[in-house]
């Protein structure tokens, strides 16, 4: 497979735009307590066209995490507060007759906006849940026969809570696919906790100013494409897909849009690190939070442990030198 060097183009491009994406974090962490890295793949994902899904316990701070990215950037920002009785009109939209004119005229639905807030997915019924699978995959909405585009930078990131708790619907793993990353937050460590504490005291301790543009995003991903992926790396993913679909704790593994997704966010950590190459440290770090969730597991367990079993997968498989 020929494969495209970096060109001195590509390499003052991202020389110009990764410090958009350090200002990013920079200024999601002066929101966020202790929780850089998962503001660094929150960015990740931002940055190469994914989407995020955040399973934890109520009140860690997954809203916040999604509100101080949603501040970060001059952009549209919707929230959906997911429910048993949500349907998907409320989501999508609806078309309304008006009587004067003797015309459906459509009403838009949170889904149109650029960063979008779903919480608490797993509350929603499975027919509301599957309303997201075209918006999110093809970035257009289907209602009453008409085909509609959503904005060019369109960004989901969902919350859910554990499917031990009351009330909540499993996604699907076709749902599940269509999300590059899957984390969870953690409770904070003592000294972070007293952080958190103290900035409540504070007001306006959980505001920030937004630093970068919805242009800066769409040319930043640009961007991404361009940065080198070495053909014994892309070797290196695929023996990894491979070894989960033939490991004897996996009934399901990886799907081919899992890798696909994995050598984009590879290419996104690069570049935020302004590099305009991969190195196999990118894939073994995020590998664990773009397959873990597309992995069946033969023992029922949450999607923290999904991860620490594509860990042990990685421990199996030589990486390039």
């Amino acid at each position: 497979m020929s494969q495209i060097l970096p060109t001195a183009n590509s390499s003052t491009t991202i020389t110009l735009l990764s410090p958009k994406a350090e200002a990013l974090l920079k200024n999601m962490n002066s929101v966020m307590v202790g929780q850089a890295h998962s503001s660094r793949l929150v960015a990740i994902a931002l940055l190469a066209g994914g989407h995020v899904l955040i399973e934890d316990v109520p009140g860690v701070g997954k809203t916040l995490l999604a509100k101080s990215l949603a501040m970060s950037i001059t952009a549209d920002f919707k929230r959906i507060q997911c429910t048993p009785d949500l349907l998907p009109s409320d989501v999508s939209g609806v078309s309304i007759f008006d009587q004067r004119q003797s015309t459906f005229n459509f009403i838009p639905g949170p889904i149109f906006t650029n960063i979008l807030l779903i919480d608490e997915i797993n509350r929603a019924t499975p027919r509301t849940q599957s309303s997201l699978l075209e918006a999110m995959e093809e970035r257009q909405v289907t209602t009453d026969g008409v085909t509609r585009t959503l904005p060019e930078l369109f960004f989901v990131l969902a919350t859910e809570n554990p499917i031990e708790h009351h009330g909540t619907f499993p996604l699907p793993e076709a749902q599940l696919d269509r999300f590059m990353m899957s984390f969870s937050l953690g409770y904070p460590k003592p000294a972070q906790e007293a952080e958190i504490i103290k900035k409540t005291l504070i007001d306006g301790a959980f505001i920030a100013n937004s630093v970068l543009t919805t242009e800066d995003v769409l040319k930043s991903r640009v961007a991404v494409k361009q940065v080198f992926v070495h053909e014994s790396l892309i070797n290196y993913i695929v023996d990894i897909v491979n070894t989960t679909r033939k490991h004897p704790s996996i009934v399901l593994g990886v799907s081919p849009r899992g890798s696909q997704l994995l050598v984009r966010a590879a290419q996104a950590a690069a570049f935020i690190d302004g590099r305009d190459f991969v190195k196999p440290e990118d894939i073994k770090s995020l590998a664990p939070f773009v397959f873990g969730h597309r992995i069946v597991p033969k023992v029922k367990a949450n999607k923290v442990n999904h991860a620490e079993i594509i860990e042990k997968v990685l421990d199996t498989v030589t990486a390039p030198g």
